[in-house]
């Protein structure tokens, strides 16, 4: 798996594969970052459940500002931190243009936001997607992550529906069909 665009096009994304995590194929993010590639330069990025880092660190490679990688698997963290450390390299960003927290998501979005992000990506385990999706959402909106004309990406399967309340669904990327990943874009509600 690589950075798939941007000055860190080709750099080798590590994954342990003990770890269970699903990284992010390269296809559907080339996909996503065509569709929202307005929305990436001089953006704040939080990449929830970073896995690998694939969404936050292709959007820094990007162009992105900043990004911020939450991951609460221990097996993955050493990986990410590596990744990111990568990507900035060659990319020739500065150290402080992205971090690692390693903290469960429910909980680091307890805490309201010091800033809001432009662009939010949630790739959560789809077998805890009805269980997460409405604490997330309702967590980004109360403690105001998210700027006024901001995104939030929803990676997840073709046949799961999600509509949180005080969020506008505008679009989906990719067909939406039984056991294909697809992306869905919100907006928060006027």
């Amino acid at each position: 798996m690589r950075i798939s665009g941007g000055k860190a096009r080709g750099i080798p994304l590590r994954v342990n594969k003990k770890s269970g995590i699903r990284p992010a194929i390269e296809t559907s993010r080339e996909r996503v970052f065509s569709s929202i590639s307005q929305k990436v330069e001089n953006a704040r990025v939080l990449d929830l459940f970073a896995g690998s880092g694939a969404y936050g660190l292709e959007a820094l490679s990007r162009g992105a500002a900043h990004a911020t990688l939450v991951e609460k698997n221990r097996l993955v963290y050493s990986d990410l931190h590596t990744n990111l450390m990568a990507v900035q390299k060659s990319a020739q960003l500065p150290l402080d243009s992205g971090r690692v927290a390693k903290r469960d998501v429910l909980e680091f979005l307890q805490d309201p936001s010091p800033f809001a992000y432009d662009l939010i990506f949630i790739d959560p385990p789809y077998a805890e997607l009805e269980k997460l999706c409405p604490k997330i959402f309702s967590l980004l909106a109360s403690n105001h992550y998210l700027c006024g004309d901001g995104i939030a990406v929803l990676e997840c399967p073709g046949d799961f529906n999600f509509e949180p309340n005080g969020w506008v669904h505008k679009r989906t990327i990719g067909k939406e069909k039984k056991g294909s990943p697809v992306h869905r874009i919100f907006e928060t509600a006027p």
